[in-house]
């Protein structure tokens, strides 16, 4: 396999069309945070790998812009974290409460938890990605093609061997593989082309996000549930502005839309009084962007020469903000798992499945918190009329000592702390 993957290495003729071939040891199709992360890993071991992200920049607007205390430390490891927190503006978040007309309580305290950072980094996705792959284009064996849309597998002998797509210059061109891996997010075309199709659940809700100014004196280190009279909406604290999520039922952003700005208005100052005063400068509805909330998971992520992660293998529910951090926690363990087998030109269909052996249960586990939490807070907290309550249960628990601590380490780190493993010296 070539040392370089942006090496062209050949000219195939694809019926009346000329195909230009390159070929890699890894193939990876999707520029978000799951597939930058296992590029920058995979060639900083050394393994010859190429990038191929459908957009032509990362200058287009994310909603989900938390970074995890899992990710951090692994940025840490890296010898990144601390200089990409100095170079992007952060927002930081210690802390989620749910307020409601009865009193506050601290869902999950970030800032108890056992780690060189306490809290949840709210940053520009676009900005973190940018970063990332500065940092990867040191190493010689990292490749990206932005406008790159991946419109067919390539299949031989029952094995992915790569894929075609369309380049910026809407000619055909081929990457050849050893792997071939979907980190292209939860409408993933790879996904489409292997026919493999997800287990779906329809979580009872979808999310209207928007942003607000920040002022110097608004709160600071700030994440909260605000539940009023059927009403739910969720704020994040950002660099220099409020991201906000404004909750409704399932399917009914019509409605919502149907009633007019000056409604959202009277509704969200009601939940959150002290951004009343700013919430009028939200006057078009094209400043509102609205997520239909899905969980769903592959039953099978892998097939010979095919590796799906990330939202491509399964898509998380935003309750908790932890998709991207989950995302990279698969690209890690992809990464400790298979850098040495494409090293060794020894990789084998067990190898991919021992990275989903070793991510589904972490998987499963957060999906099924996110399930929980759906049904205590979301489903209560949009029945109109009925005073909103956290149940006696969880009440209790989150004023134990001893089990306080869970909410907080889920949203954290996951199910199960990742880290980088570093290759064993011959």
């Amino acid at each position: 396999m070539p040392t370089n993957p942006n090496a062209l290495e050949s000219a195939a003729l694809t019926g009346d069309e000329v195909c230009a071939v390159r070929e890699t040891t890894c193939c990876i199709v999707g520029g978000g945070p799951a597939g930058v992360m296992l590029g920058y890993l995979l060639a900083r071991r050394g393994v010859p790998v190429l990038v191929l992200e459908s957009h032509k920049d990362f200058d287009r607007d994310f909603r989900g812009d938390t970074i995890q205390p899992s990710t951090l430390e692994v940025l840490d490891q890296l010898g990144l974290a601390d200089r990409m927190l100095e170079t992007i503006p952060h927002g930081q978040i210690r802390g989620l409460k749910v307020t409601t007309p009865t009193g506050d309580l601290t869902l999950a305290d970030i800032s108890r938890l056992q780690t060189k950072y306490p809290y949840i980094a709210t940053l520009p996705q676009a900005q973190f990605l940018e970063f990332l792959v500065e940092e990867a284009r040191q190493f010689p064996s990292f490749g990206l093609v932005m406008g790159a849309n991946v419109q067919r597998l390539v299949q031989e002998e029952g094995a992915v061997r790569g894929i075609r797509y369309r380049g910026q210059d809407n000619g055909w061109h081929e990457v050849r593989a050893a792997l071939t891996v979907a980190a292209d997010g939860r409408f993933s075309k790879i996904r489409g082309l292997a026919g493999l199709e997800p287990v779906k659940t329809a979580p009872p809700m979808d999310v209207a996000w928007f942003r607000l100014p920040r002022r110097p004196d608004d709160p600071r280190d700030l994440g909260s549930l605000a539940i009023h009279n059927g009403h739910f909406a969720v704020v994040l604290e950002r660099a220099e502005e409020w991201q906000v999520g404004y909750v409704i039922l399932k399917g009914s952003f019509q409605q919502l839309r149907g009633g007019g700005l000056e409604r959202l208005h009277r509704s969200f100052a009601e939940l959150v009084p002290w951004l009343a005063d700013r919430v009028e400068l939200l006057t078009d509805w094209k400043q509102v962007a609205v997520l239909s909330v899905e969980s769903s998971r592959l039953t099978r992520w892998h097939e010979p020469g095919l590796l799906l992660i990330g939202d491509a293998a399964h898509v998380m529910s935003p309750v908790g903000g932890v998709g991207i951090n989950v995302a990279i926690q698969d690209a890690v363990e992809a990464a400790n798992l298979l850098a040495a087998p494409l090293q060794e030109d020894r990789l084998q269909e067990q190898d991919l499945a021992a990275v989903q052996a070793r991510r589904e249960w972490p998987v499963r586990v957060i999906q099924g918190f996110q399930e929980r939490m759906q049904k205590i807070i979301v489903a209560q907290a949009l029945q109109s009329g009925k005073p909103f309550r956290l149940p006696l249960l969880l009440r209790v628990l989150l004023r134990l000592p001893i089990l306080r601590n869970i909410p907080a380490r889920m949203i954290a780190f996951g199910a199960r702390r990742v880290r980088v493993e570093e290759p064993s010296p011959r």
